[in-house]
């Protein structure tokens, strides 16, 4: 869940024009007429980050659930592509209850773990998976010990 998660924060993220900016800072007026505001990209703010962990849950939905047959490990899937591609569905199980457990999985590890959540993910960082949710919250201590094939 925590893999699946992380996932569609990084797609949604990437989704914003990056040229897109908030403005961050104090708006108040300091004694010489100036501001101490900052204008940031939008996509890793925090603001967008917390707008994005209220809803992301809700893609949950689109996952199904894969055992491995050596391993019998769970592991959840996207059973709807984002760009409408066909995908590779054999032996991915779905389902209301694979849906409704793993969204509120997902609820429950945004909720806990929102602040660590926002840290990794305002800036870019390489293995925020790996990172988030195998040694920092140990929620997938296995995935340390799977071999990943490079892209």
């Amino acid at each position: 869940a925590c893999r699946a998660l992380v996932d569609e924060l990084e797609w949604e993220i990437a989704q914003v024009d990056p040229r897109k900016t908030i403005q961050m800072g104090s708006f108040r007026i300091n004694p010489d007429g100036s501001q101490s505001v900052v204008e940031v990209p939008y996509a890793r703010s925090e603001a967008h980050l917390t707008e994005l962990l209220e809803r992301v849950c809700e893609k949950m939905k689109e996952y199904g659930e894969k055992v491995d047959p050596s391993t019998h490990r769970k592991s959840y899937v996207r059973v709807i592509s984002h760009d409408g591609t066909r995908m590779d569905l054999s032996g991915v199980k779905i389902d209301g209850d694979v849906a409704s457990s793993l969204k509120f999985a997902c609820e429950s590890i945004a909720e806990e773990y929102e602040d660590e959540l926002i840290e990794f993910l305002s800036h870019e960082a390489d293995n925020v998976k790996d990172r988030l949710c195998s040694k920092r919250t140990d929620l997938c201590d296995h995935a340390l010990h799977i071999p990943h094939d490079e892209l």
